[in-house]
């Protein structure tokens, strides 16, 4: 099997504890900053598959002590017909970067092919772009609305 990764990193001034609450609440969040790219996301079950677009994902890891979060794409459209699965390996590393302190946004996500087939450049470079704009529209709505990690 074949696979090819991105890697996104974002700094941001809010606090690690903070910016992980709110990625807790992505399924409500996304689909108000981004709704070009999510329509909406309806958990269905618990932790477990939640579908949104076309795709559906399971939540492997959520550790709060290391502000770790792990989820696999599994099925849809998002799999491009090419790809087994879509592993996303998120961690928030506290720094000092604001007066409140501040943290870095890492997210590593790795395609898996079915075979050699794998995924453009063209294609890696408009989810990783993706995948920075909608962060930032994420901290965005945070800051307008801290009831959203409170």
């Amino acid at each position: 099997m074949t696979t090819v990764s991105i890697e996104v990193e974002v700094t941001s001034p809010y606090p690690a504890e903070i910016v992980f609450k709110v990625f807790n609440n992505f399924h409500t969040i996304a689909p108000k900053v981004n709704p070009q790219v999510f329509k909406s996301i309806e958990i269905v079950e618990g932790d477990g598959d939640v579908p949104f677009a076309s795709g559906k994902f399971r939540q492997d890891v959520i550790d709060e002590n290391t502000f770790t979060y792990n989820y696999t794409f599994f099925e849809g459209d998002n799999l491009m017909g090419i790809l087994d699965s879509i592993n996303h390996y998120v961690k928030i590393i506290p720094s000092a970067l604001g007066p409140d302190g501040g943290c870095v946004f890492k997210q590593t996500v790795v395609y898996n092919c079915k075979g050699d087939e794998k995924p453009s450049a063209d294609t890696l470079k408009f989810e990783k772009d993706l995948y920075e704009k909608t962060y930032k529209a994420i901290e965005a709505y945070a800051s307008d609305h801290p009831e959203s990690y409170s």
